[in-house]
């Protein structure tokens, strides 16, 4: 790995497994400075207790703005400032078109989608007071096509993804590059209930799901191939860093082909 991020100071929300883990393993790696914030105190604290002295873990529930102005605090405080924002926290959701409930649409859009433009409003001040820097919300392929989720799901993402090109023409001339990843055929534990299933199970269990899923989601995209945790944080990489810097408002797709593969028909 080289130094693609030296310098830099970085909050990923969601960052204790999946996406976000292997985000901070990387960014990291490429010398960047990074808080890590989630739910689970347990794997938070061993991710950053094995990333060493430049990764630090704090507990925080995306749910409520008090917990995401408390994480962008305390990546100010601990290492000085703030140049990247990575809203990656989410999970699944439900909801038909015959059948959805108020309370179903709610939990999605604070999920979602507050959870990352409230991220947004707490960060804004830090990364002007560095001249810029950059953010990247996690939105999805679903927003792109149907059949991908379930349609409280697709829905509530295609409103991030605008909300990333909108906020990146009101925030560029601040020098603060807004972009969004949607990734596709992704194999992480949020296919069987998110992180917080994924706990409950043992390793071999958790494995077992993860073997079956990767042949599933191969099947399913024209490289016939799983995409991995590690495809977006490099993503992510590319996107935070100064390789990036003409890059904004743009929707980096990673998903193997999958959303020109085939279209199937609508569950509900």
């Amino acid at each position: 790995m080289g130094q693609r991020l030296a310098g830099k100071v970085a909050l990923i929300t969601g960052g204790t497994s999946g996406i976000g883990e292997a985000s901070a393993e990387v960014f990291v790696a490429e010398g960047a400075k990074v808080i890590i914030c989630g739910r689970s105190e347990d794997k938070g604290q061993s991710l950053a207790t094995r990333l060493g002295d430049h990764c630090q873990f704090i507990a925080a529930d995306v749910l409520q703005e008090s917990d995401i102005a408390g994480a962008v605090a305390f990546t100010v405080d601990t290492f000085g400032g703030l140049d990247i924002l990575f809203n990656n926290a989410g999970g699944p959701t439900q909801g038909q078109v015959d059948s959805v409930e108020a309370a179903a649409i709610e939990y999605a859009m604070q999920l979602l989608f507050s959870s990352a433009a409230l991220g947004m409003k707490h960060a804004i001040p830090h990364l002007r007071a560095r001249g810029g820097g950059a953010i990247i919300n996690n939105s999805s392929v679903a927003a792109i096509r149907d059949n991908q989720g379930d349609l409280i799901y697709s829905a509530v993402k295609a409103a991030l993804t605008h909300y990333t090109k909108l906020s990146s023409v009101r925030l560029g001339p601040d020098g603060i590059r807004v972009n969004c990843i949607s990734p596709g055929a992704i194999a992480t534990p949020i296919f069987w209930g998110g992180s917080a299933r994924a706990n409950t199970l043992s390793d071999e269990q958790n494995a077992q799901k993860m073997a079956k899923l990767q042949a599933n989601l191969a099947a399913a995209t024209p490289l016939k191939q799983s995409g991995l945790a590690q495809d977006i944080a490099y993503g992510a990489l590319y996107l935070a860093s100064d390789e990036g810097r003409f890059v904004n408002g743009h929707d980096l797709v990673i998903d193997g082909g999958r959303v020109n593969f085939f279209h199937e028909p609508p569950r509900g």
